[in-house]
């Protein structure tokens, strides 16, 4: 049996609102992609991966090329819409390389705005998703803490306070409620079989793979990139594990 082909798809379009240009934003020297980017070629050599990227802005592109990703096609403009989605990405990449004769086993969508992940979260949560019979997909998760619907209140338009959980404020300690996740962005993985029936990650047949909390920000906005910078920035000076 041959090795299983995976295809590592880092969609980053031009617009951005929250933070303007941040896919090429530079972080501790170099752009925000070119993280996400370099990851994604450790992982592949360690399977039989492509790294590709997925853009509609030239300057993106460049980007890409200069640190190795792929870029065999500009994604066209009515993909890169603030109503367009991942899906609609993902099966686009599918069938660009399907027209060109080749075809994947699975599919490892990597959002740039997750630079913290590591090649070891890659490889194990594919290995889950390959070892785990009856699984179709793999995306990150990370444990919720002060955000818990324990936690959460409802305002009304008087400003009164009720419980978002439905029931009167009886505040637990942690160990007494259940572990509730969140899903946190950094990697979404699937059988690309499974893509194109589903056109989703999500479903009853998805794992979850648990991420600490310090890998499960995001960049949106001006304030995430400056909390990722410094978190990379402890972690390059050992003070992370």
């Amino acid at each position: 049996m041959s090795e299983p082909k995976v295809l590592f798809l880092i969609p980053a379009r031009g617009g951005s609102k929250g933070l303007p240009g941040k896919n090429i934003r530079p972080m501790l020297g170099k752009p925000l992609i070119a993280w996400t980017i370099e990851t994604a070629l450790l992982a592949a050599k360690s399977v039989n991966g492509k790294v590709v990227v997925s853009t509609d802005d030239k300057s993106i592109s460049d980007v890409a090329l200069q640190y190795n990703a792929d870029v065999p096609f500009m994604r066209p403009a009515e993909l890169a819409q603030d109503t367009s989605t991942s899906m609609d990405v993902v099966l686009h990449a599918l069938d660009f390389f399907e027209k060109q004769g080749e075809t994947f086993d699975f599919l490892c969508m990597l959002e740039a705005t997750s630079p913290q992940r590591s090649v070891d979260d890659i490889l194990s949560a594919l290995n889950l998703l390959m070892k785990t019979n009856g699984a179709e997909s793999v995306v990150g998760v990370c444990k919720t803490e002060s955000t818990h619907p324990a936690f959460l209140a409802l305002k009304d338009e008087n400003n009164f306070i009720s419980s978002y959980a439905g029931e009167n404020f009886i505040f637990k300690r942690r160990q007494e409620i259940d572990d509730v996740f969140f899903f946190e962005g950094s990697m979404y993985i699937s059988k690309a079989e499974s893509l194109r029936k589903r056109k989703s990650f999500y479903h009853e047949k998805t794992l979850g793979f648990e991420m600490p909390k310090w890998k499960s920000f995001e960049v949106d906005d001006k304030v995430d990139f400056m909390i990722i910078e410094t978190l990379l920035k402890a972690k390059q000076e050992g003070k992370l594990e």
